[in-house]
């Protein structure tokens, strides 16, 4: 019997490591949280109901000082009611970045939650009026589109545009984390979302001394907004190729 056991292999009481592989050496993007769609979900509920009280406010505006109808040159509400109406966009937004914050993981996740609840809103709030006031009644309306620290005025497809790049670009975002962290972007990238996010706003607020002096305004900056759209969905999607 001594004999026997003497000639067994004696186990190695080292554990067995696996060599690394192409998969750990380099780490492909998660799979898709299991609790992102149901944050997305609620967050999307959230922004809907949001924009129809939105939605609504502006009704009772409209029906208060624009009952022939909303259009330019403006007619300016009491500065009363201006500074009131300042104070409820600013606490929409603060609103809007509360529930990206508390839905979100990190600092990148809340960012992103932020800007895809933002966009859901914009696009609820212009559903919302085209259902209770039938208006805009088309894509290339004029509308005030917010008034901090100036006017921005714009037709609505312009933030209609910017708003699905909002959800999309988030979207498409949050299902590339990586095991290590959030994507990363080259310097230039940076600056080129940063360049176009500047262009988009500078379409909108150039003209803004015009609506303070009841005329009409000129021409929408179409070259300028492209040129921004273009810049930020370069640096975009051409930083995260090329990371």
């Amino acid at each position: 019997m001594l004999a026997r056991d003497a000639r067994r292999p004696t186990p190695d009481p080292t554990p067995h490591t696996p060599h690394p592989t192409p998969h750990t050496l380099h780490p492909t993007p998660h799979t898709l949280n299991p609790t992102l769609p149901r944050r997305l979900l609620w967050l999307t509920l959230y922004a809907l109901a949001m924009a129809y009280l939105e939605a609504a406010v502006v009704v009772y505006l409209r029906a208060l000082y624009y009952p022939h109808g909303f259009g330019f040159p403006l007619i300016f509400i009491p500065n009363r009611m201006a500074l009131i109406e300042i104070g409820r966009e600013l606490a929409t937004i603060v609103m809007l970045l509360a529930v990206g914050v508390l839905a979100g993981r990190d600092r990148w996740e809340r960012f992103l939650l932020f800007a895809f609840t933002f966009g859901i809103w914009d696009l609820g709030y212009y559903a919302g009026l085209r259902a209770l006031l039938g208006w805009p009644p088309s894509l290339l309306t004029w509308d005030v589109l917010f008034l901090i620290p100036v006017p921005w005025i714009g037709p609505v497809l312009a933030p209609v545009i910017v708003s699905l790049g909002l959800i999309l670009g988030s979207l498409w975002l949050l299902t590339q984390r990586l095991p290590a962290g959030p994507p990363r972007f080259p310097r230039w990238a940076w600056v080129s979302m940063l360049a176009g996010g500047l262009l988009v706003l500078l379409s909108f607020t150039l003209d803004f001394q015009v609506t303070l002096d009841g005329l009409e305004p000129p021409p929408f900056r179409w070259g300028l907004f492209g040129a921004g759209v273009v810049a930020g969905l370069v640096g975009l999607i051409g930083g995260r190729a090329r990371r």
